[in-house]
C-alpha cells in the first residue's frame, strides 16, 4: 500500500494519502474530488564495485538542475 502525494485544485493544499486498493481520494482540507497526483522525488541506495555506499536522489540525475516541477515536461 504506498503512499502518493497529491495536490487539491479546489483549495490549493498538498496532502500525502495511504492508497488501499482502489481508494477514492479526497483531499483532507476541504473534501474535494479535484485532486492530481504529484511526482514524488524518491532517494535509494547504491553499492557502488568497492563496496561503498553512496546515498543518491532524483537531484542527482542527469536533469538535477531542472527547475520544472514535473518530469512529464522533460525532454531527457
Amino acid at each position: 500500500m504506498p503512499i502518493y502525494e497529491y495536490h487539491c485544485d479546489k483549495c490549493d493544499q498538498n496532502f500525502e494519502y495511504l492508497v488501499f486498493g482502489s481508494d477514492e481520494v479526497t483531499c483532507p482540507s476541504c473534501s474535494s474530488e479535484e485532486v492530481s497526483k504529484l511526482m514524488s522525488a524518491c532517494g535509494f541506495v547504491s553499492k557502488g564495485g568497492g563496496g561503498e555506499t553512496t546515498r543518491r536522489t532524483a537531484a542527482d540525475s542527469s536533469c538535477g538542475g531542472c527547475a520544472a516541477t514535473s518530469c512529464s515536461s522533460c525532454v531527457h
